[in-house]
């Protein structure tokens, strides 16, 4: 009896460590934009839209704010988001898109100041994301859209505004595509900002 009990107790401590290692599930793949690659060449810098810009971190609608990763299956309900059960961005995707539009926009020439550390007068760029989620077509194609509002302002006037919209066709319909698909998006709505800045006339202060 004295050897049959420590056995006993072995197999029932056993028991529940498996129990709740089976329990946990599966563990979550996290996801981000990736390396933002090569900037702009020299020449491209020369021509850049603005010597100094600050860019406010990107606002946008409280699902944004978390790291689960959505999509909409507009074959079946286009009002419905839907969250990945086990899919994460290892960033909320306002924070991924402010890093990225910054990144970009400074390696197309431009001096990129956050909003702490901004002099007076410098043009200010503020970003309201509509948009930002993977769309099933169909259970096999799937596209990642962005959406966004850029407002360009001096000291407290309003300089322009536009909205964007673009979207990019995912590599696979899962998650995995989703990211890179997103990615490609926000890109391009980095190239299309860079663009529109180069058009406006900013007057001084």
């Amino acid at each position: 009896m004295s050897i049959s009990r420590p056995i006993t107790v072995l197999t029932l401590a056993t028991a529940l460590l498996l129990g709740g290692c089976a329990s946990r599930g599966p563990v979550p793949t996290f996801y981000d934009f990736g390396p933002a690659g090569a900037g702009m060449t020299a020449a491209q810098q020369t021509a850049a839209p603005l010597p100094v810009l600050v860019i406010a971190d990107a606002n946008g609608p409280s699902w944004l704010d978390s790291q689960r990763m959505y999509y909409r299956l507009l074959y079946a309900d286009a009002q419905q988001s839907r969250p990945y059960a086990y899919n994460r961005w290892n960033t909320p995707p306002l924070q991924l898109l402010s890093q990225r539009l910054k990144t970009r926009v400074a390696q197309g020439g431009v001096k990129v100041l956050s909003t702490t550390d901004a002099a007076g007068g410098v043009p200010l760029l503020r970003i309201d994301v509509d948009d930002f989620s993977q769309n099933f077509d169909t259970q096999t194609q799937s596209s990642g859209h962005v959406s966004l509002r850029a407002s360009l302002f001096r000291g407290h006037r309003l300089i322009d505004q536009k909205t964007f919209s673009r979207s990019s066709d995912a590599r696979s319909a899962d998650a995995q595509g989703g990211a890179q698909a997103l990615a490609s998006a926000s890109d391009a709505i980095a190239a299309d900002l860079l663009t529109w800045l180069g058009t406006l006339n900013i007057p001084k202060e």
